[in-house]
């Protein structure tokens, strides 16, 4: 007879004085189940991994989606449960009492897949469950009905999206109707063709060098025939379209957190990206060189030196499209347009007052971070959805395609002195917004470890 069937044998359990059967003896005269044991407790350990990988998956913070498990675990009958969040996977360990073996289980993150609609509704379940709203078996049918929800739009407006957003990027460093409609085909054609090689397996590196590269070859095309549009505005379009602006965001806010690995590791995927885009740029705008395409180093565009009204409703478009892209919900778009202009805004006026780009970008993302923290605190959503879109028109795509233009030109110190400058005004982006939402709390503490009464035998 094994330990848990009651033999009472030097290995055994559930003898006088055995801890185990005391602690099956307080649980019968409290009128309930031993928390941390029996069906229940892998319920919930399914329920919480579950809400783990979905949040990561949707494109949340590590910290965000470690919290959530935990408190999902201390509201269904788990005191002190263990989680362990990377990039790659979500785990869970529970020690019971009474010298039972720990438990673990872990999902894996196999598709990340940004979607701030599903973000914001696994925040609300995970707050009622907390606040003693929901059974154990609600919430299951909760997060069932959460996944099987269709998206907040369909694939062919975020197409569409990830196209306008390109196109108002030409618009923002002073393109034309023309150069928009070029940015718009360009990065439309880039990114279908991209979503076609994924299809076949290939590499996400070599899907984003290609887009770069069809944005590229459109701006060398417009060159070639001498069109009267500023070409270089855009490639910027198209740029700015491709940097991955959200998973460089998320990546410094779970560094500077303290979750190193998966910060380092975000971190990393993001510089691949940005690496992948120079590489198209680069390709394309040396053999275009080499054919003789007048590639000129002059007139390349530029921020302008004040806040003009195309600039800003490109910014707002800009923002607006890049919630559109990553399923933000509908009614959070005017804010987001709004917050876009304010970020575009105030990074002009700081660079009119002679700031470096980095500086300059830091502090407008630090404004746009605490003003969308308090936001989002107030209208208890996921800081991110207010957050990351307002922060898209700041991307440096500019300096990504001035520095390539130099070094292709023969340039090289100074075209990788501007490549580093870009880099560091990327990473400002996802700093500045980290910072200001650690402001907020700063003058009103998040109630970060909520502790919900005990539950037993939920």
């Amino acid at each position: 007879m094994t330990a848990e069937s009651g033999d009472t044998s030097d290995a055994g359990t559930g003898g006088p004085g055995d801890p185990g059967a005391d602690a099956a003896m307080e649980a019968a005269l409290r009128g309930g189940a031993e928390p941390g044991v029996g069906e229940d407790a892998y319920a919930t350990m399914d329920l919480a991994l579950r809400v783990g990988e979905l949040m990561l998956a949707g494109g949340d913070t590590a910290e965000a989606a470690d919290l959530a498990m935990a408190r999902l675990g201390r509201a269904y009958g788990l005191p002190h449960p263990e989680t362990n969040v990377t990039l790659a996977a979500v785990g869970l360990s529970y020690l019971p009492r009474g010298g039972r073996p720990p438990v673990t289980a872990e999902r894996r993150v196999r598709r990340r897949q940004p979607n701030y609609t599903r973000l914001a509704a696994i925040h609300d379940l995970v707050r009622d469950a907390v606040a003693g709203g929901l059974s154990l078996q609600q919430a299951k049918y909760g997060l069932g009905d959460i996944i099987g929800r269709r998206p907040a739009y369909p694939g062919w407006a975020q197409a569409g999206a990830l196209s306008l957003l390109g196109a108002a990027g030409a618009v923002l460093v002073g393109g034309g109707f023309v150069a928009a409609c070029a940015a718009f085909l360009a990065t439309l054609v880039g990114d279908r063709t991209g979503a076609w090689l994924g299809r076949r397996g290939i590499a996400d590196f070599f899907q984003m060098a290609v887009a770069a590269a069809i944005g590229t070859l459109v701006t060398v095309l417009l060159l070639a025939v001498d069109a009267p549009v500023r070409s270089g505005t855009v490639i910027v379009g198209v740029v700015i379209a491709l940097i991955p602006g959200r998973a460089l965001v998320v990546a410094m806010q779970d560094g500077i957190a303290g979750d190193l690995v998966t910060g380092t590791t975000r971190l990393v995927e993001v510089l691949f990206l940005i690496t992948a885009i120079l590489s198209g740029i680069g390709a394309v705008t040396y053999v275009a060189a080499r054919q003789g395409v007048p590639i000129s180093l002059q007139n390349l565009p530029s921020a302008p030196s004040s806040v003009a009204a195309p600039q800003t409703l490109g910014a707002a478009a800009i923002a607006a499209a890049f919630a559109v892209y990553h399923l933000v919900p509908r009614r959070w778009l005017p804010p987001v347009a709004l917050g876009g202009m304010l970020s575009w805004g105030a990074y002009v006026e700081l660079r009119a007052l002679d700031l470096p780009s980095a500086p300059a970008t830091f502090l407008a993302a630090t404004l746009v971070g605490a003003l969308g923290a308090t936001a989002a605190r107030l209208r208890r959503v996921p800081a991110l959805i207010l957050v990351t879109p307002c922060v898209a028109p700041l991307m440096p795509g500019t300096l990504m395609y001035r520095g390539m233009i130099q070094l292709t030109g023969g340039n090289a110190g100074r075209g990788g002195l501007i490549l580093v400058e870009s880099l560091a005004t990327a990473l400002a982006i996802g700093a500045g917004v980290y910072i200001g939402g650690e402001l907020l709390r700063v003058v009103r503490p998040a109630r970060r470890m909520l502790r919900p009464r005990r539950r037993v035998g939920v």
